[in-house]
């Protein structure tokens, strides 16, 4: 898969490799855990009037980088319509939400809220 999830002390860092990243305008989102406010796993259909700012999109279902819509930024990498990681974000310098495609999503998503629960206990 072309993103991974690293986790830090502090924060998570969504990693986009290959053309992902060259898609996507960006390699590397940084996500403080502290701006997590809830991490679950759905289906996501982006909304058509969504402007790319800078982003790629491409029919049917592909979109990698940031996106505005509702004077809210999105910040996308999926290629398919399946079950996708979601990230609602507060006080996050850009992006209220993050929505990201990878292997295992509930997987991801449970070691995510595991990261959040640790930083919170420290």
């Amino acid at each position: 898969m072309s993103r991974e999830i690293q986790f830090l002390e502090s924060m998570m860092v969504l990693k986009l490799k290959g053309s992902t990243g060259f898609f996507a305008l960006k390699f590397n989102l940084k996500i403080p855990y502290q701006n997590i406010q809830s991490v679950y796993v759905d289906y996501f259909d982006a909304p058509q009037w969504m402007l790319r700012m800078p982003g790629t999109s491409f029919p049917p279902n592909v979109y990698e980088g940031s996106f505005k819509y509702a004077d809210e930024w999105y910040f996308l990498s999926y290629e398919k319509r399946e079950p996708l990681v979601i990230i609602n974000l507060d006080g996050h310098e850009k992006y209220k939400y993050v929505i990201f495609q990878v292997d295992g999503p509930s997987s991801v998503a449970a070691d995510i809220r595991k990261h959040m629960r640790e930083h919170l206990l420290r």
